[in-house]
């Protein structure tokens, strides 16, 4: 690394720093709650809903843990729990018809 300038500057160089360490984590976070989202998806697809059932609290604790970090809005996780949850419902109630 260069020798920092002393004064503001130097301020805005380890600011840079940070953000780029918390965009890089932020974006695992994300990456993780997608892919988790997607395997909920394609069981509901299969209409694996035993399976499905079994992953949501885990998919609902990556949301509250993204939310609780400021790394999405807890009104955006929130939202996004609610409607997993009704996913899950229409598809066990889809199955109880059949």
């Amino acid at each position: 690394m260069a020798k920092l300038k002393t004064g503001r500057h130097t301020s805005a160089i380890k600011a840079h720093r940070k953000s780029e360490r918390l965009a890089s984590r932020n974006r695992g976070v994300h990456a993780r709650i997608h892919d988790a989202a997607k395997e909920f998806d394609g069981l509901i697809a299969k209409k694996d809903v035993e399976n499905a059932q079994k992953l949501l609290p885990k998919v609902h604790a990556l949301l509250d843990k993204a939310a609780k970090t400021g790394t999405i809005h807890w009104k955006a996780a929130a939202r996004r729990k609610s409607r997993l949850a009704l996913r899950i419902k229409t598809a066990v109630q889809i199955t109880n018809n059949k």
